[in-house]
């Protein structure tokens, strides 16, 4: 089985929060597994650049952010024919909140802050993926 940085080598992922600290963090975890990434500061930009045809293998989807929020953002993606790994982020952990997020067509959910264990998490769904299509 390859580690997570040889698997992450071949991985692109789109980081989407509009706190940039929160988003430079979180490309900053993911470089240090090898996964190459692209950040935008709110859910229109995530939907406007699948919209001019860039494609991810991953999606960090924060919940709150201006313009357009994470859950809308996600049922757009969804809308479009997105299958990329789309995986909520979000301080929030009230259930219901988090209900409505994984209904929007989330394939899972972290609370913030992520750590390495949490995004070792989410890197083997994704590899999980990759290898189911």
């Amino acid at each position: 089985m390859a580690s997570p940085q040889n698997f992450g080598s071949k991985l692109t992922a789109l980081v989407v929060d509009d706190n940039m600290i929160n988003r430079k963090i979180h490309q900053k975890m993911l470089n240090n597994f090898g996964v190459k990434t692209h950040g935008v500061e709110n859910g229109k930009e995530a939907v406007d650049i699948h919209w001019y045809g860039q494609k991810f293998d991953l999606i960090l989807m924060d919940m709150d952010m201006p313009i357009m929020n994470g859950i809308e953002a996600t049922k757009k993606l969804r809308a479009m024919g997105i299958c990329s790994t789309i995986i909520g982020v979000s301080s929030r952990s009230m259930e219901a909140e988090i209900l409505k997020f994984m209904e929007a067509g989330l394939d899972d959910y972290q609370e913030k802050p992520l750590d390495n264990s949490k995004l070792n998490s989410i890197l083997d769904k994704v590899k999980h993926n990759f290898i189911s299509k």
